[in-house]
């Protein structure tokens, strides 16, 4: 094949792949399911095919709501389903009371085969599902409320078996109790109870499994224990099944499906969920763009709206903080991933809702009040202990400054302080400190073990390891905002002291090596390949990512960092030669160590959260035109409007929150700093009602796929010409308005703020 005709057959080839994925993704609107305005760029399905590690999932849910289903199989590609969850607990953390059809006669196998199911004829929005499954020629629908759902069964015409079977997804003692078309459920989730209320719109014949045995007692409770329902066969081919959950009790989980849907139908169910979704989805509009960039737009702002998630029932919660449950008029948020969050998707929110907002940092300080330490990833059953630091202090800092009240902002302050004197920094641990924490506090830096050196502390997790820089970087960024909390609120010792922990990072600065390299607890190099070594994951030393990702954890103080390379430019140079430079090795030969570094360019890793202020760190250099190219690049190469549209573990809108701001032309490089940084828009017009009644708007004059480079900028009609604008002025509902080029305006943005 001649070069010409392989260059008219490639592009062929792309232009079908292309048109087929946008004609399944039209096969999903074709019923009426599109929704109202922008809901109609939403796919649940983008990213469902994980990169290496974890999927996104299509969850059904209102916003921030309890409810979150959606159907149990490996990932997209996967063409089984083995079960419907009537609701996901938390994030990636669990599920709780199984359900599946049947069209086949009553056995103990049923309960274990998996539901074949076609993709074409499956629709995935944020507010209902629908599936058709293909062995057993019947459909399955589901929409969601706050704390129930609506489950719509269409069996076959006359089939002789129809039946509806529930399972325990934890270990732990169950229950089940049929009265009638009623239906009582209990099952166990980390030692908490939760409770579940049905009824089904046809009577049946009903029992129960225990000890693996088929029985017709309407009751049964204890390990493993299961349930099921048949119909008649001269029933009606559709069941409804509606439902309530209850953190609390049986009795809460039957007020909850008397408040929300006791006289409501399917479609009154479905009509007010996608109302909901209108409602947050609707508040940012745009114009211009590619069909593909509203697509990953839209959705990825749909999953910024997963979590936290309210799970106040009437006034009422139950805490996994103190194990009691509380009686408040305020919403009560759990599950979040702070590590994950507090880099973009709280400062998201801070700007969409900041009532919202407000409501989740004082989840987190009451957490704080009922369990003794300052929650980190606050889920269902207390603070999980994941990751490193104690960044709920900087999204603390970053909502007190951006004028969020309504929280005890002294108490937020005494459970940060605490944190930082008396809380182990060791990852994945909770507790009070330990040894190497008092190593810290006297020396300045986590100490590493050598090469081959055993662990003495018995407290190490022994797979997350120490993580010594990045817990020492961490620490430093945490020590930071405590510093300028103390400072907000009066408390200048603190401040002082703490001011001159955040400058701890330099104690691990290696100047020969021009990186953050590990020392022992003697003062001396570990001499390391900060792209390669420290064991799985790099975590004996970094965590998740290598040192060329945490040569940059320092955003609180670029300046600083800054003339540890030796100055703007070398910072600026440091910058290229990371998209630049080799892995020194095989990809996969680095992803066997490294498998959560993926959506890389050069040493850079599009896939993992620490990497996302990056590419804006050349707005402080002279060269702010490079963030404007990075940007832009890393938009269109990783955050496609396929299955495979997520470069990494997207972490319940963690990531989804950058590329929404990255999309809008802005960022929050440092949390903790009421600015926005300025990037490169994708679309002309971007729109934002904010909560006051007014608008944000951003304006990109002759914006294209192209035309990416910023020319010139005003701000209110004034000329801008620094890539940096305030929270305040964006609350103010000011005007940016870009003229935009497809070259390089190079003299534009150099100006830094005072």
């Amino acid at each position: 094949m001649n070069k010409h005709n392989l260059r008219l057959f490639i592009a062929v080839l792309h232009l079908v792949l292309v048109c087929c994925y946008s004609l399944t993704a039209d096969a999903q609107n074709e019923d009426g399911n599109a929704g109202i305005g922008n809901l109609k760029y939403v796919d649940p399905r983008i990213g469902n095919v994980g990169q290496l590690l974890e999927p996104t999932r299509p969850t059904v849910q209102l916003p921030h709501q309890l409810i979150r289903m959606y159907p149990q199989r490996n990932d997209y590609i996967d063409d089984q389903i083995s079960s419907f969850p009537l609701t996901i607990v938390s994030h990636r953390l669990g599920q709780v009371f199984a359900l599946k059809p049947s069209v086949k006669p009553l056995s103990i196998a049923a309960w274990d085969q998996k539901l074949t199911f076609d993709h074409d004829l499956e629709v995935t929005r944020p507010w209902y599902y629908s599936t058709y499954l293909v062995d057993d020629d019947m459909n399955v629908e589901f929409t969601p409320s706050k704390k129930t759902g609506v489950f719509r069964f269409a069996f076959p015409h006359n089939s002789a078996n129809k039946s509806l079977l529930f399972n325990l997804y934890n270990d732990g003692v169950g229950s089940w109790h049929f009265t009638g078309n009623e239906m009582q459920g209990m099952e166990t989730y980390n030692d908490i109870k939760i409770y579940m209320y049905g009824i089904f719109s046809i009577a049946g014949k009903t029992g129960t499994v225990k000890a693996g045995k088929l029985d017709t007692n309407d009751s049964a409770s204890g390990m493993n224990v299961k349930a099921w329902i048949s119909f008649p066969k001269n029933s009606p081919d559709t069941v409804e099944f509606r439902y309530a959950i209850s953190y609390i009790s049986a009795e809460q989980a039957k007020e909850n499906f008397d408040n929300e849907i006791k006289d409501k139908s399917f479609v009154n169910v479905k009509n007010n969920a996608e109302s909901a979704w209108a409602k947050v989805i609707n508040q940012i509009t745009v114009s211009g763009g590619t069909e593909a960039q509203k697509r990953s737009f839209y959705t990825a702002l749909y999953r910024c709206n997963e979590r936290m998630v309210d799970i106040s029932e009437n006034n009422k919660y139950y805490s996994g903080y103190d194990k009691k449950i509380h009686t408040s008029n305020r919403p009560f948020y759990v599950d979040d991933w702070i590590w994950d969050t507090y880099l973009a998707l709280h400062p998201l929110r801070v700007i969409l809702d900041p009532g919202m907002e407000q409501d989740m940092v004082n989840s987190y300080v009451t957490q704080y009040e009922q369990g003794g330490w300052m929650p980190t990833f606050p889920v269902l059953f207390g603070d999980n202990p994941c990751m490193n630091a104690f960044h709920s202090s900087v999204m603390i800092l970053d909502d007190y400054r951006k004028g969020i009240r309504g929280f005890d902002s002294l108490k937020a302050y005494e459970g940060m302080l605490k944190n930082a004197t008396q809380a182990t920094m060791l990852p994945w641990r909770n507790g009070p400190k330990t040894v190497l924490d008092d190593f810290y506090y006297k020396n300045g830096y986590f100490p590493a073990l050598r090469p081959g050196e055993q662990e003495t502390v018995a407290l190490v997790n022994p797979f997350e390891k120490r993580q010594a820089v990045a817990v020492t970087l961490g620490g430093s960024y945490d020590d930071w905002a405590v510093a300028q909390m103390a400072k907000d609120l009066g408390k200048d010792d603190d401040y002082k002291k703490f001011s001159l922990r955040a400058l701890n990072y330099k104690n691990l600065w290696n100047d020969k090596v021009k990186m953050f390299i590990p020392k022992d607890a003697q003062g001396h190099w570990i001499n390391i390949d900060p792209k390669f070594d420290g064991g799985m994951g790099g975590r004996d030393y970094y965590d998740e990512n290598n040192g060329w990702t945490y040569l940059w954890q320092v955003q609180y103080d670029v300046k600083g960092l800054m003339a540890l390379m030796g100055g703007k430019t070398m910072f600026e140079n440091k910058l290229d030669q990371l998209y630049r430079e080799g892995l020194g090795r095989s990809k996969y030969a680095f992803w066997s160590k490294f498998p959560d570094a993926t959506g890389l360019v050069g040493q850079f890793s599009m896939g993992n959260e620490p990497s996302f202020m990056i590419p804006y760190l050349y707005n402080f250099t002279n060269a702010p035109w490079k963030t404007q190219n990075r940007v832009r690049f890393l938009l269109d190469v990783w955050y496609k409007d396929t299955i495979f549209g997520i470069p990494g573990d997207e972490d319940g809108g963690g990531m989804s929150a950058f590329v929404v701001f990255s999309s809008m032309g802005f960022y929050p490089v440092t949390p903790g700093i009421p600015l926005y940084t300025i990037g490169s828009p994708v679309f002309k017009k971007v729109t934002i009602a904010l909560s006051n009644g007014k608008q944000f708007t951003l304006i990109a004059n002759n914006c294209s796929v192209k035309n990416k480079y910023i020319q010139s900028a005003k701000f209110n009609g004034e000329p801008l010409n620094t890539p940096w604008f305030t929270h305040e002025q964006l609350i103010a509902g000011g005007d940016l308005e870009l003229e935009m080029g497809p070259k390089p305006n190079k003299n534009w943005g150099i100006q830094q703020p005072h």
